[in-house]
Parts: structure tokens; sequence; C-alpha cells
């Protein structure tokens, strides 16, 4: 059996990047998933790959209206919910002089107030189901502060407390709530878009920047999309099923102290 065998599941953000790397692990560990994300031709796209135990469901997380409806959605085709990752995600990069508010509420508004619509949502279903599982994406800005990062960092962090109160909530319940926090990985979105502000100072080609990053980390390469999925897909399984209010650095060891004068 896989370990997501006979989950019903609904992944926020799940047309690309991490939540789209996690949907086909569930797909192939068993579960029917659905796809929820804000551009319509990602989603179609996505379904099409994970095939016919997924579904897609075009929402914007902000709007808690259109989260209960996509948790209806799924709901209907499933015949329930019990398990419900967040990975919808923006990205701000900038010093603090040049951030908007309205680049300040695009951030948090997606990342931490779609995953409060979210949980809002879907919670009385995974409480329903006997063995609720949600698991955030959060990211190890939510563990150190960062420069030219404010808004995205005070958003992950924000994402940790949700996660432990959530967790602290409901873990009478049968539902467990978790958080991955992944180091910088340079294939998705906000990989991508960190990578071309290093280029773009003009000191090394993409490859360069890659590679030193992979060197500084303490096991020697950098985070992939499957890692991050591989550690969600665990806190979802039935082996985790004593885990909650748990923020998992998968980072290669990044956030370890180094010895002075050696490394």
């Amino acid at each position: 059996m896989g370990l997501a065998e006979g989950r019903k599941a609904l992944v926020t953000g799940g047309a690309s990047g991490f939540g789209l790397e996690i949907a086909r692990g569930l797909r192939d560990g068993g579960a029917a998933v659905a796809v929820v994300d804000v551009d319509p031709q990602r989603i179609d796209v996505a379904v099409a790959e994970l095939g016919e135990t997924a579904i897609g469901i075009a929402a914007d997380v902000r709007s808690l209206a259109q989260m209960h409806d996509a948790v209806e959605r799924c709901r209907a085709a499933f015949g329930g919910l019990d398990t419900v990752v967040v990975s919808a995600g923006v990205f701000h990069m900038g010093p603090l002089d040049g951030i908007s508010e309205a680049d300040w509420d695009r951030v948090l508004d997606v990342n931490l107030k779609g995953a409060f619509t979210t949980a809002r949502a879907a919670m009385p279903d995974l409480r329903a189901s006997g063995r609720g599982r949600m698991v955030t994406i959060g990211s190890d800005g939510g563990r150190r502060g960062y420069p030219l990062q404010l808004p995205y960092t005070a958003s992950k962090f924000g994402l940790i407390g949700l996660t432990e109160s959530l967790a602290a909530e409901f873990a009478g319940e049968g539902v467990t709530v978790n958080c991955v926090c992944p180091v910088g990985c340079p294939t998705t979105g906000m990989g991508q878009e960190v990578l071309a502000r290093k280029v773009a100072r003009g000191e090394r080609t993409a490859d360069e920047v890659i590679g030193a990053a992979a060197l500084t980390n303490p096991v020697g390469r950098n985070a992939t999309e499957a890692d991050v999925a591989a550690s969600a897909l665990f806190l979802i399984s039935d082996e985790a099923s004593f885990l909650t209010g748990i923020a998992l650095d998968v980072d290669g060891g990044a956030h370890l102290g180094a010895v002075p004068g050696i490394g």
C-alpha cells in the first residue's frame, strides 16, 4: 500500500512547484487529488498529467468563499476530504524602502491569509474524517531572517505560528498539522526569481550561483522538489500519526552551526 492509500486530498498551489510534486506523490501513493490553483491553464496541464484520480479547481486562496467552494467541490468528487496541503505562495525580493503596501499585502494575503482560509474551509472535513492531515509549506525564511525578503520572511514566520496553533487546537480530534521548511530550491518559481536577481548583479553565471549554493550546504547539493514532497508525504502518512506541530527543516543541514575556523 502507498503512503497515501485511499486519501482524499486537496493541494493549494498544486499546479506548479512543490505543490505539483506533492500532488504527483499523493497520486502515486494511492490518493485522489484536487489541484487548486489560481491559473486555469496550469491546472489543465497538471490534471492531464496526474490522470483520472485528479480534478482541477480554480480558486484564489485569498478568498474564504472561494476556498469553501473548492472544499465543497472536492467533497462532492471524492466523497470527503481528509488531507490538505497548503503550497500556494508568492515571493517578493527588494529593500525595505522599495516595498509598497500592495507588495506587502499581496505576499501576506497569499502566503498567510491563504493558509488561514484553507484551514477554515477544510477543517470541518478533516475533523470528520477521523484521520485528518494538514501540511503547510514554509521556508528556511520562516526560521531565520534574510535581507531583502521582509514580506516573505514575515509571512513564513507567521505560517509556522499558524501551523502550531492549529495543531494545538485540533490534536484531540485526530487532525495533525505540520509545516515543511525547505531551503531555497533552484527549480521552483521562487528559486528562479532569486537566481535571476543574483545573476543580474553581473558577478556570476546561473550555473556558478547554483554550484556555489550547493557547495555551501553541508550535504553538498541543493534542495529538490522531490526532497520537499517526500517530507510532506511522510507527514501525511499513517506512520506520522504521532507528529503534530512540527516545523521540519528540509535544508540539508543548512540550519546547523559551523565550527569556528573550519566551516
